[in-house]
């Protein structure tokens, strides 16, 4: 009997081609809506592998459903949506998508920053009603991205990404992160600070860092308070390091000046959050690593992981 494949996605054929001898393979029947829970569950009872995306919550119900389970390869960097622990209990192994996405990941933040910056969806969107009647000495006005200082909070793999492309752009760039990157420091001049001086002293505050315990609700009323009035804050990590209530109040009461967001405490965002209201707020939905290339490469990576966890081998990219 072969080996049971469970994908929660619909992918392109020709990312799962490769399995199709050897492997059983099951897939959720739509490319961009969650497969249901009573679906996962009933799915994985049987399934050899699970290759989830980070939308799906793979927890301990998941792993008590899934009796001969020995893999679940994430299709993304992060993983926060796995229960590691209970992962690492049952002797499953979890892979990801390191290093393929940086270079991509990098390229949306710094778009998300410009966008935000020079105000260029409130513009286009203005254009698109019919409301340009004429230039305007004043209208559209935003923040200078170029010889400003950029603070950078999680300084891993696309952290210094970023970090390299502020540069380009004549920026100051501060960072804060577990360990300092002295080598990093030495080659292009980034400095390390701590985290309270960072807030204060950067015009523009870009978010790398992972979704942890630590690092869940990192940025709320008190560190939105230090920033200048004309800072601009950008997540491309994870929504719950920033607390969504502190933010839209810092926003609307002008606190801090814009935020540029690609991804949410819960997502998909609800229509009803009230940061979609404000003006100064340039939102995505979540692509940090969608470009065409990028994806192909992750979705390769996760295949290559499920084949060799199912031959026996060891995948390149265990978590646990």
């Amino acid at each position: 009997m072969k080996p049971v494949i469970y994908i929660t996605r619909k992918l392109p054929e020709e990312a799962i081609e490769p399995l199709l001898e050897k492997y059983t393979v099951r897939m959720w029947e739509s490319a961009s809506e969650s497969v249901p829970r009573d679906v996962l569950l009933k799915e994985v009872v049987d399934a050899d592998a699970l290759w989830s995306v980070l939308a799906d919550r793979i927890d301990e119900e998941v792993f008590e459903a899934a009796t001969k389970l020995k893999v679940v390869s994430n299709l993304a960097v992060g993983f926060n949506n796995i229960d590691i622990d209970v992962a690492k209990e049952k002797g499953i192994i979890v892979t990801n998508t390191p290093d393929v996405l940086t270079e991509t990941t990098a390229d949306l933040a710094f778009a998300l920053i410009l966008a935000t910056a020079r105000r260029i969806t409130e513009a286009e969107n203005e254009l698109r009603k019919g409301n340009w009647k004429s230039w305007s000495v004043m209208d559209f006005t935003g923040m200078d991205v170029g010889g400003s200082t950029l603070g950078i909070i999680g300084m891993g793999r696309i952290g210094e990404a970023a970090a390299r492309r502020a540069k380009g752009f004549n920026m100051r760039v501060l960072y804060q992160n577990r360990t300092r990157k002295v080598e990093a420091e030495e080659e292009h001049g980034f400095e390390y600070a701590e985290l309270d001086t960072l807030l204060k002293e950067s015009d523009i505050i870009l978010i790398f860092a992972p979704l942890t315990p630590e690092t869940e609700n990192m940025i709320g009323e008190n560190e939105l308070a230090k920033m200048k009035k004309t800072a601009i804050l950008v997540n491309v990590a994870r929504g719950g390091i920033v607390n969504e209530e502190a933010l839209y109040h810092a926003l609307k009461n002008g606190t801090i000046w814009a935020a540029g967001l690609d991804v949410f405490e819960v997502e998909p965002v609800p229509m009803d959050n009230p940061l979609l209201t404000l003006p100064n707020v340039t939102v995505l939905p979540h692509i940090g690593s969608a470009s065409i290339r990028t994806r192909h490469a992750m979705m390769k990576m996760n295949l290559q992981a499920i084949i060799d966890v199912l031959e026996g081998k060891e995948p390149e990219n265990r978590v646990v």
